[in-house]
């Protein structure tokens, strides 16, 4: 009886090979399927471990955390910081490995919630041991990742750089974006006293068109955020050859974060020998109340 039903199921799967309804596939084709799934796979797990390691590396090397240092005040600062990209992405590699794990062979028995946290634990233990290599330094000024890595040109709320120069009210910053002007007319002269020239700062503040208007001020050691410093030493790299007797003589427009009248005063100000840091006090107004 089993011999007369085998019989009957062979013939009509081979009828339906033969009519071409079924069409069989050599051990070559499903070993390349296992290798592409498997492929997938490991690239997907390969970014997810890469991206949790960026936002590691973003959040300890950048200002973002320092903006809390100033409590209540400095959220908007970091919110405004936060490296939303990097977690994005993250998030997308981790349901993507999640999803090809559950169609390969090997754990699609497993419940999606058991993958995910057995995901999130793997994830976090090899993206913490790559903090100890320079993979995520390299991606910040070469690979193609890069955007990643980029914070928001210009903050409404937080600022941080190194000071340039000082004036009576308002301070010149080397930021990432360029020299900018910070008024700190609204900070006590007291905490200014550790404020000078070549001392890394973090502010907290609102922008006011190209100005940042700081509310509070803090001076931390470069080493607190050394790709804050970084991207600034590559946008001013080369600068300081003009500079004789600390007398900068020629500064880059692009460098030059100010407004249009100031930037073409301060231009035509150094065309005439002048140093950029007199230069500064000639051609950037303030109104002083």
């Amino acid at each position: 009886m089993k011999e007369d039903k085998n019989e009957k199921l062979e013939s009509v799967v081979m009828g339906k090979i033969k009519s071409g309804q079924v069409k069989l596939k050599s051990k070559y084709v499903f070993l390349a399927e296992k290798l592409g799934l498997g492929t997938a796979v490991t690239l997907s797990f390969v970014l997810a471990v890469l991206f949790f390691n960026l936002f590691l590396f973003y959040v300890k090397e950048t200002d973002n955390l320092q903006y809390l240092s100033f409590g209540r005040e400095g959220v908007f600062a970091f919110l405004e910081s936060f490296p939303y990209l990097i977690v994005i992405a993250f998030i997308i590699a981790i349901i993507l490995v999640s999803y090809l794990i559950r169609k390969s062979d090997t754990l699609y028995k497993q419940s999606f919630s058991h993958i995910v946290v057995f995901l999130i634990v793997s994830i976090t233990f090899f993206g913490a041991m790559l903090t100890y290599t320079r993979v995520a330094e390299h991606i910040e000024t070469e690979s193609f990742l890069r955007p990643f890595m980029a914070p928001p040109d210009v903050r409404d709320s937080g600022l941080a750089g190194v000071i340039y120069a000082v004036e009576d009210g308002y301070l010149i910053i080397k930021t990432p974006k360029g020299l900018r002007t910070v008024d700190v007319r609204k900070i006590d002269e007291v905490l200014l006293r550790d404020v000078s020239t070549g001392k890394f700062i973090v502010s907290i503040g609102e922008t006011s068109g190209k100005e940042f208007i700081a509310s509070r001020i803090r001076v931390v050691r470069k080493e607190d955020i050394p790709s804050i410093n970084r991207t600034i030493d590559r946008k001013f790299n080369g600068m300081e050859n003009n500079q004789v007797d600390n007398c900068q003589k020629e500064l880059p427009s692009d460098v030059m974060y100010f407004g249009e009248i100031e930037k073409k005063c301060i231009q035509i100000c150094l065309g005439e020998n002048k140093c950029a840091k007199d230069c500064f006090h000639e051609c950037i107004r303030k109104d002083r109340n």
